[in-house]
């Protein structure tokens, strides 16, 4: 291994032993239910901020997708408690049972860098084309969308915490999607968490209703799904940049 693989492999392996140094809560069946719910709100929390601060500050404002619409606390309140309880009554069950039947194998050495990079690019990927198929089927066939996917479009101008805003058989699928993948290209646990956090990142920026000068969709030109994103009830909608 050159100099530069092995800096690249002690920086990620400072990290995996912060990590494995909690082993005991980090193979248990809560860990991953927290880490979840915790990133979500993170990421949520920035946005939620810009949302009463941008009412004020024209200068913020102007990156506002569409400036007539701000989200209230009692719009935001119902979100965060709807995520929570989906989280406790529904993913911590799931997540107990995937604990019973395949026990977290926590590895001694961190993955490279470039491994991570593409397994997290691939995955991503796959999530996008799982989530394109499923998301166009629940708008073509009327029933699957009146059933199950209406409620995500309950607000027209979307705001960050209505990212998680949807019913049970979807949060589940989604869920399913994004755990599936790791496990079916072998990532390493610390590939998966790091996949995990920038796919809530980028689902929350595509909900989050602003249109930010860091945005992904100016780092990958060909994002446009931001603008479009609840504009028109039957559109096709992605959760993350379509490259495919």
């Amino acid at each position: 291994m050159d100099t530069e693989g092995r800096r690249d492999r002690s920086c990620l392996q400072s990290l995996w032993d912060f990590v494995t140094a909690k082993e005991p809560f980090v193979k248990s069946p809560f860990f991953p239910v927290l880490f979840s719910f915790t990133a979500y709100m993170a990421f949520c929390l920035p946005y939620v901020a810009l949302d009463f601060l941008s009412t004020r500050l024209p200068n913020l404002r102007k990156y506002k997708i569409q400036p007539q619409n701000y989200p209230t606390l009692g719009m935001m309140v119902p979100c965060v408690i709807q995520s929570a309880y989906h989280h406790v009554v529904f993913i911590f069950p799931v997540t107990f049972l995937h604990w019973y039947w395949r026990p977290v194998h926590l590895p001694v050495m961190a993955p490279e860098l470039p491994e991570v990079l593409l397994e997290v690019a691939v995955c991503l990927l796959l999530f996008d084309l799982e989530y394109f198929l499923w998301h166009l089927l629940h708008h073509k066939v009327p029933w699957l969308y009146k059933t199950f996917h209406k409620v995500h479009h309950k607000h027209v101008s979307t705001f960050a915490l209505t990212t998680q805003y949807s019913s049970v058989w979807e949060l589940l699928w989604l869920g399913f999607f994004a755990a599936v993948n790791p496990v079916l290209l072998g990532c390493h646990p610390l590939t998966e968490m790091i996949f995990f956090l920038v796919n809530i990142w980028l689902s929350v920026e595509d909900h989050s209703g602003y249109d930010l000068p860091w945005s992904t969709h100016r780092l990958v030109p060909f994002d446009v799904s931001v603008f479009h994103h609840h504009d028109i009830a039957l559109a096709s909608l992605l959760p993350v940049p379509p490259v495919l």
